[in-house]
């Protein structure tokens, strides 16, 4: 049992760091971005499923990690789950930006990159500053 414990969090770390390298990839993608149409369309078919899917994988392996220690709740566990829910919330006020902004008005782009590389970077934050504390404990 305490392989498997071992293993889970070794996982869940894997998960963290690769949903920090998505975070970074889509800065670098957003802040590259010339085109709108271009833009819109990579997050639509690799990015934004990528970046759910690495959100979906740290959540889903904490959540199991948490069954595995009788769903004891820890200020470690509460501000991973607070911390999981904005990270969706975020995605999602940057996803709906996206699809709302119209390919066919000038400087649309130049318009959103503000608002959207201000959520990469509160969320690129966001899990550093709680992955330092989560390996700073173990």
């Amino acid at each position: 049992m305490n392989e498997m414990y071992s293993m889970g969090l070794s996982i869940h770390s894997i998960g963290a760091v690769a949903l920090l390298g998505v975070v970074f990839i889509n800065i670098l993608v957003l802040m590259r971005a010339k085109d709108l149409y271009k833009y819109k369309r990579n997050m639509a078919i690799v990015l934004m499923p990528l970046s759910s899917m690495a959100i979906g994988l740290v959540a889903f392996t904490g959540i199991v990690m948490m069954a595995a220690k009788h769903l004891e709740f820890s200020v470690e566990n509460i501000a991973m789950i607070i911390i999981s829910i904005f990270l969706i919330v975020l995605e999602a006020k940057r996803s709906k930006a996206l699809r709302y902004l119209n390919p066919k008005k000038e400087r649309a782009l130049e318009a959103y990159k503000p608002f959207a590389s201000n959520l990469l970077y509160i969320e690129f934050a966001l899990i550093t500053l709680i992955s330092l504390w989560m390996w700073w404990l173990a």
